[in-house]
């Protein structure tokens, strides 16, 4: 039997299948979501077919911003239990997991393997992948030069809590001849103080994991260790922890 965790996001699929003993990724695979979600559960579907993980041998569990959308899903989770499950499967540990996700960031305190308690940020992009993809497009760059430049740049502070007066503000740096590289530091230490104060609103933990798609870029993870005074630990395959946890409870 093969164990399958599908998380749908709002920017990426994460599809990831365990071997019986719940201990080994067999597969994984990513993939942009695209407008449909229930256009993408077929393409993921099918993929595991093509694999040989059909409908007689797997059991599936969804979660994700599109959940709701995979009808051959055995049952579906939220993605604050399935973070959390992915997250020690990685590290068996108390901890606060840190998701920065495409639409929210959250927060999550594991203890006694355990969800105990949780936080989000949902009602405003800012502090989101969203906000950085959207400063990058008006920079011209790609998410990954992003970090680049920031890592070059002196730290400007950009001001404004809303994504739309933001992205204002960078336009008038621009037009001043800031350069790309300081407003780039600007925009991603923006990032990192929105997570930082969303995370303050839990008990302080001594450790921490950052999952979701920021989780595999070196300079996130060493600005919020800085920020939050502690260690905050991740993976190679961090981004997969919702697909990982879900795999998991499928078990």
């Amino acid at each position: 039997m093969y164990y399958v965790g599908i998380d749908i996001g709002s920017t990426a699929s994460k599809v990831v299948v365990l071997d019986d003993s719940k201990k080994e990724i067999i597969l994984k695979k990513v993939m942009p979501t695209g407008w449909s979600s229930v256009e993408t559960s077929k393409n993921i579907e099918e993929w595991l077919n093509s694999n040989g993980i059909d409908a007689e041998n797997r059991k599936v569990v969804a979660t994700g911003y599109g959940r709701v959308s995979v009808p051959f899903s055995d049952k579906v989770v939220t993605e604050i239990t399935c973070h959390a499950k992915g997250a020690n499967f990685f590290e068996d540990k108390d901890m606060t997991i840190i998701d920065i996700g495409g639409q929210d960031t959250k927060a999550i305190s594991y203890k006694n393997s355990m969800v105990e308690d949780f936080i989000m940020n949902d009602k405003c992009s800012a502090g989101t992948g969203k906000f950085l993809e959207v400063m990058a497009n008006r920079l011209g760059v790609d998410l990954n030069e992003m970090f680049e430049l920031a890592k070059k740049g002196n730290d400007i502070k950009i001001s404004s809590m809303c994504t739309v007066f933001a992205e204002t503000e960078i336009i008038s740096l621009i037009g001043k001849g800031t350069p790309k590289e300081d407003i780039a530091c600007g925009v991603v230490n923006s990032i990192a103080n929105k997570v930082k104060t969303l995370v303050n609103r839990l008990p302080k933990s001594d450790y921490y994991f950052l999952t979701g798609g920021f989780s595999g870029n070196d300079y996130m993870v060493d600005k919020l260790s800085k920020l939050l005074s502690a260690t905050v630990d991740t993976n190679e395959d961090a981004r997969f922890a919702g697909a990982i946890g879900a795999a998991v409870l499928a078990k």
